[in-house]
């Protein structure tokens, strides 16, 4: 009882320092803040069972991350489309024309029209600054995978977004 008390404990601690950077990464794979918000909780809820044998191993966040990831590929698998933001709402949502607000709205566009796996790929290797190693391990696939993702997806996103090609000089 004790025991359990203390993983309950653990667990609202762990999910109190986390919630906005893991709400964070899920804005940016759903595009959505209300999808990013269901997703979040549907990690915590996927994690909380397992949470003693998880915190006993050691650091939570790559297990917690690879869920969120897993959930949000799921997701999108299951409705077979994934989220997109209509460029309307961003408009209208969005009356600022400072630098800043114009390119994040540029990338928030760009990011939403690719798959989930190449959105999933670029967020872990530049939002999250991952190397394809943790990002291929995160996703469940191999190195190859990740780097040909990344490829394609910034490919993409060249096309769909060319006045962010200046942000785009990095190679993957």
């Amino acid at each position: 009882m004790e025991a359990e008390r203390g993983d309950r404990s653990s667990f609202e601690a762990y999910v109190r320092a986390r919630s906005m950077t893991l709400s964070r990464i899920a804005y940016l794979l759903t595009g959505d803040h209300h999808l990013a918000e269901d997703l979040v909780q549907q990690t915590f809820l996927r994690v909380a069972g397992r949470w003693q044998r998880i915190a006993a191993e050691g650091d939570p966040d790559p297990y917690v991350r690879k869920v969120l990831y897993h959930e949000h590929i799921s997701r999108w698998r299951r409705a077979r489309r994934a989220a997109r933001v209509a460029a309307e709402d961003i408009d209208r949502s969005v009356p600022d024309t400072a630098d800043q607000v114009a390119i994040a709205v540029a990338v928030q566009r760009a990011l939403a029209q690719l798959g989930a796996r190449q959105r999933a790929a670029l967020v872990l290797r530049y939002f999250e600054d991952l190397t394809e190693a943790q990002a291929a391990e995160i996703l469940g696939c191999r190195i190859g995978t990740v780097k040909s993702q990344v490829r394609d997806g910034l490919a993409r996103l060249r096309v769909l977004a060319p006045e962010l090609a200046e942000l785009m000089e990095v190679t993957p």
